[in-house]
């Protein structure tokens, strides 16, 4: 997802249940939020599979069907927890056709389901949830999340979802954790039979019921997260060609698009070849090649939704950051994410900066790419202007989060942007060569899961297994430099002060930590490198000669020139 601005969701809606085994409560809607703390009833089982079946009608707004999920028991319990919406009605919870007990409020997300005997670790368990209603409706797509039911300009029905900020459990039930992603789901959607249904994975084909509506069968064929299972529906028109990827593989890449644009679609479409080539190149060969990549032309901005991103910019390029630096930055950044969020993922939403500063990140190699090195700091220095550097809120915290409370204020916009500077300040610091090897090992750690497409290439990763990763090829310390740009809140200072032939030059970061930054000094043209000794570097140069701290830009830091003397 590309963050624009951030908000707090905390919306206030009224309804009623009537169900037999739910407990009432006072009458407001659950926060908005995925993720947190794991409950025991979360972690005592994991989950290997959901099947949807669902009926979506645009003319009322509702879903309903079953989900099947199957999950195997982690530790001993005789009751698990799920998460969904009470907006929507649950009819039953069955295991082997037979009905669960289940408790519920009408203002949180938890569903408690109880089994009669205590079930044993190893054990594989299956549920099916029978549900429907009316899913919350996005307020502010995609930060806002929820349904979007929207109309094409010939006045048919476009619909999408986008939950990342909020929780799958806005519209199907689920185990509402980033740390457990099932190994496969099955996607059914019934829609009526004048849309067409793009989701995740691969087609299964459709079923006619000869009635006015379509299953649509979609099957993932990989582990993925909740918030990433999407649908897609539009009288879409299609447009596909064969690529074939850096590991020889060749998969479709395909674009639904609403027929009314498909001139602009067509001029659009060669990008995303050659997108897909620069981050195969720079991250490894493309992880969903089983499946397909997919683009659905969206009713919002976009979304990374795994192995069919949502678009929903204007068909042109420079969407996002209006620098005319040549291509369709929103695409772009999406498709970074197939790697940076979908192939690699953070299991705790406080390691988020790895799905958005890397995704980030990107847009400016990509500049570099096309146009040189002048194109990528101008999108750097755009992106040092939209860091929040006096703030409270680190990137990377320690402590479990929540998806709501890593994006809240100034630490929602740092994510991004502080997360891909800090990028930008490693790469000074360890080298083009080393950190090029380090991006392409954070995505595949070993050359040989370049060639797998199954779902045994991807993995949890967090802000110290990159630490870790990077020591490990360069034999560096770095941890001072993680410490204090993605653990610690506001950024370094450099101190500048220069008195006659004295010059001084000190760094101010959090009392206790170390910060041997080495600083590139021009001095009368010529640049050198300097290694603070105790955070500080002065030296004496003649008072008439040009001294510049940095000049290239590389270092995240707030500047204070302190009063000279002459």
């Amino acid at each position: 997802m590309y963050m624009i601005h951030m908000k707090n969701f905390y919306l206030a809606l009224s309804f009623t249940f009537f169900f037999s085994v739910q407990l009432l409560s006072a009458q407001q809607a659950p926060v908005p939020e995925s993720g947190g703390i794991l409950s025991p009833e979360q972690a005592a089982f994991n989950v290997k599979f959901y099947d949807l079946d669902l009926k979506v009608n645009p003319a009322d707004s509702t879903v309903s069907g079953t989900v099947e999920v199957a999950f195997k028991v982690v530790h001993p319990t005789n009751v698990i927890e799920l998460a969904l919406d009470p907006r929507l009605t649950i009819d039953e919870i069955t295991t082997e056709e037979k009905p669960l007990r289940f408790t519920r409020t009408d203002s949180t997300k938890q569903v408690y389901v109880y089994f009669p005997q205590t079930l044993q670790p190893g054990e594989k368990k299956s549920i099916s949830v029978a549900y429907g209603g009316r899913p919350q409706v996005a307020s502010n797509p995609p930060w806002g999340g929820g349904m979007v039911w929207s109309e094409t300009p010939s006045g048919d029905p476009w619909v999408g979802v986008a939950v990342q900020m909020n929780g799958a459990w806005f519209w199907w039930p689920n185990k509402d954790h980033p740390s457990d992603r099932p190994d496969s789901v099955a996607i059914n959607l019934t829609m009526p039979d004048n849309l067409v249904v793009a989701s995740n994975g691969h087609s299964r084909g459709e079923t006619d019921h000869g009635d006015g509506w379509i299953t649509w069968h979609w099957f993932v064929s990989t582990p993925i997260s909740n918030y990433n299972v999407t649908l897609n529906a539009a009288p879409y028109e299609i447009i596909s060609e064969p690529y074939t990827s850096t590991a020889g593989d060749e998969f479709d890449i395909t674009f639904w698009v609403l027929p009314e644009y498909m001139e602009q679609a067509e001029n659009l479409f060669p990008q995303f070849a050659e997108q897909m080539r620069f981050m195969e190149e720079i991250a490894g060969p493309y992880p969903f090649r089983g499946d397909k990549y997919g683009v659905a032309h969206s009713p919002y901005l976009g979304m990374e939704h795994q192995s069919i991103i949502a678009y929903g910019a204007n068909f042109e390029n420079d969407n996002l950051f209006g620098l005319n630096a040549g291509f369709d930055d929103l695409h772009q950044h999406e498709l970074a994410h197939e790697w940076w969020g979908n192939l690699v993922k953070a299991w705790d939403w406080r390691d988020f900066w790895i799905h958005e500063g890397f995704g980030t990140y990107m847009q400016a190699l990509y500049a570099e790419y096309l146009s040189g090195p002048e194109a990528y700091y101008e999108m750097m220095e755009l992106f040092r202007s939209r860091i929040h550097g006096n703030t409270d809120r680190e990137v990377a915290p320690r402590e479990t989060m929540s998806s709501l409370e890593i994006t809240q204020g100034t630490r929602g916009g740092n994510v991004y942007y502080k997360g891909a500077w800090f990028l930008h300040t490693l790469r000074y610091v360890i080298g083009d060569e080393n950190f090029f090897k380090a991006l392409r090992r954070f995505a595949y750690p070993e050359p040989e899961l370049e060639s797998v497409t199954d779902g045994s290439h991807m993995r949890y990763v967090t802000t110290d297994d990159f630490l870790h990763l990077t020591e490990e090829i360069t034999g560096m310390d770095l941890e001072w430099l993680f410490e204090i740009y993605l653990r610690q809140p506001k950024l370094p200072v450099l101190h500048a002060s220069r008195r006659g032939e004295h010059v001084r030059l000190g760094w101010e970061v959090p009392e206790g930590y170390a910060f041997p930054m080495p600083l590139e000094v021009r001095i009368d043209g010529e640049t050198v490198t300097l290694v603070p000794q105790g955070g500080v570097i002065s030296f004496e140069v003649l008072d008439f000669i040009e001294v510049e701290a940095d000049p290239s830009n590389w270092i995240l830091k707030d500047f204070r020139l302190e009063g000279a003397e002459d």
